[in-house]
């Protein structure tokens, strides 16, 4: 089993694995919510090394806290690991999500007011009511009305919330405008299109859309597959991608891309997909 999406750790481990993996106790666990703008998913309780990140409002199950880490799985993809117990809360079923680069939270419907916090895109929100230009949440705060998007009107086409993102530095293992690696960026993209998506770039390219012969024309959403890589084609000679060459989620021809990741010694194309 993949140590990445097997809510397991030896202590204990998911209700539904009884049977499966060896643990002192199973338990169905406790759903939280992401309370700070971005949490890193840690890959043990040491943060030595992020795997993931979540994001304001977006759920996790807590199935162990120790030593002040919850031992979670996200529900946005099954990813497992290790959160700060500090950054999560209480549950608030969310109604909105950002849909621009980034926004703020306010204390009042009013822009000369002093911010509270950056929102990275994708963080969720609970709209309860509306004043003015702003929408007010559920934690007394406001966010401008062009900001955000109802959960329930996914955007139509992915590559424009890639496209969003351009210019945004680049972090291993990040899934915000602050800082995103490659799966991440493909990731934003098609959830915000209502498109289930792992969070890593193999599991990506196992479960994501169907696989084209090598000489088939790009079209825009295409998806371009490296060992350990993925960029989006954005029309039939460009593609978009969050690479460590750029440090930046950066546009590069993709004859030229696959030549340079070739020669940089990240191997050849191993598949196109289309979704």
């Amino acid at each position: 089993m993949d140590r990445r999406l097997t809510p397991a750790n030896g202590r204990v481990a998911a209700v539904h694995l009884q049977g499966t993996v060896e643990a002192e106790r199973f338990t169905e666990g406790e759903l939280r919510q992401v309370s700070v703008p971005v949490a890193s998913i840690w890959a043990a309780p040491d943060r030595a090394r992020r795997e993931r990140q979540v994001l304001l409002g977006e759920q996790v199950t807590v199935y162990e806290v120790r030593d002040g880490m919850a031992f979670v799985q996200s529900r946005r993809d099954g990813y497992v690991g290790y959160v700060s117990d500090a950054q999560l809360g209480p549950v608030s079923e969310a109604t909105h999500a950002v849909s621009v680069p980034a926004t703020h939270f306010y204390p009042a419907p009013d822009i000369k007011a002093p911010e509270v916090i950056a929102l990275s895109f994708g963080a969720r929100v609970r709209i309860v009511a509306g004043q003015g230009e702003f929408f007010e949440t559920d934690q007394g705060k406001f966010i401008p009305k062009p900001h955000l998007r109802p959960l329930n009107r996914p955007v139509t086409d992915p590559v424009t919330v890639a496209q969003l993102h351009f210019g945004a530095p680049y972090l291993w293992g990040g899934n915000s405008i602050t800082g995103i690696d490659c799966s991440g960026l493909v990731q934003a993209a098609l959830l915000a299109a209502g498109q289930p998506c792992p969070a890593d770039s193999d599991l990506q390219e196992k479960a994501l859309g169907r696989e084209l012969p090598e000489d088939t024309p790009a079209e825009r959403g295409d998806l371009y597959f490296w060992k350990g890589h993925v960029a989006i084609a954005v029309d039939g000679e460009t593609l978009i991608h969050a690479n460590a060459y750029h440090m930046a989620v950066a546009y590069e021809p993709i004859s030229e891309a696959i030549e340079r990741i070739e020669a940089q010694g990240g191997g050849p194309v191993t598949a196109r997909k289309r979704l």
